[in-house]
């Protein structure tokens, strides 16, 4: 499958597909949203918005300048069809990883995430995931369905099996699913205590880190679909993110869930830009 730079790109994300390291797109999939919706508009807010910081960040000493990353933009996903939507974005990961290129995907509701665990298990059969979320997202079925946002991780459990899913900040879930964690997941509640220790545990294994960032304090992002009181800060966000930097093989990564319309302020998505930014660094480590 052949990608192009979109022209409006993601900051410095300006290469082109063939000579990038890091491949940047955005999934608009918002059909099972289970409260409120608008996450399918995220990607290109992030891009406007992405004029607002800065190219280089303090946080990791690096640059977008200096790496190659290349932004294909919003995939065309047929708005109410899931199936055909989920085919689409396995698809295009797949491409990406059979290109030897790592996926950084923007959603989008957090269900985008299933398909590039799909796409990731078929190379990497030792695959492990770090999930950082206000919510469990366990649940065998939601309102009937069994792909939902609700359900993403009990399908990615699906694919990789027991104990290979790392799972931060949980506050918010149905009593059956931090049951079920117990036996099949690693689950820490309400923050991020443990997450150096699992870091330094799989540091060697292949690992994609999603986020949903709905992990935030909602006084931190209220630009969200579920918004989940008892949050992390920021600093703590950006804290865990700099202890990825430990991983050996991070083969892909996303940042999910901003919903922009709900914060007419446009602070979430300077917080989900900034995000992505310390995010497309990681991955050029």
């Amino acid at each position: 499958m052949k990608f192009n730079k979109v022209d409006l790109s993601f900051q410095s994300s300006k290469s082109e597909y063939d000579e990038a390291n890091v491949v940047l797109f955005s999934a608009p999939l918002d059909t099972t949203t289970s409260y409120r919706p608008g996450t399918r508009f995220a990607g290109n807010a992030i891009r406007v918005e992405s004029i607002g910081i800065e190219w280089y960040s303090p946080y990791m000493d690096k640059d977008l300048n200096d790496y190659k990353t290349c932004d294909i933009g919003d995939l065309t996903l047929p708005m109410g069809d899931v199936k055909k939507s989920l085919d689409i974005i396995y698809n295009t990961a797949k491409s990406v990883v059979n290109d030897n290129k790592l996926p950084m995907m923007v959603g989008g509701e957090h269900l985008v995430t299933f398909p590039v665990i799909k796409a990731l298990s078929e190379k990497y059969k030792d695959l492990h995931i770090i999930h950082l979320d206000a919510h469990t997202d366990l649940r065998d079925e939601f309102m009937g369905r069994q792909l939902s946002h609700a359900t993403v991780l009990r399908r990615c459990h699906d694919l990789l099996g027991d104990h290979r899913i790392f799972q931060f900040g949980i506050r918010s879930g149905d009593k059956h699913e931090f049951e079920w964690a117990k036996k099949h997941t690693h689950l820490q509640k309400f923050n991020l205590f443990g997450l150096e220790e699992i870091v330094n545990k799989i540091k060697d294994k292949p690992v994609y880190i999603t986020i949903d960032l709905d992990v935030l304090d909602p006084s931190v992002m209220p630009g969200t679909g579920t918004p989940e009181p008892g949050g992390i800060t920021y600093k703590e966000l950006l804290d865990a993110i700099k202890s990825f930097t430990d991983l050996n093989n991070i083969v892909g990564a996303d940042i999910v869930e901003l919903a922009p319309m709900l914060d007419t302020s446009g602070v979430s998505t300077i917080v989900a830009a900034k995000t992505l930014r310390e995010m497309i660094l990681l991955l050029h480590q």
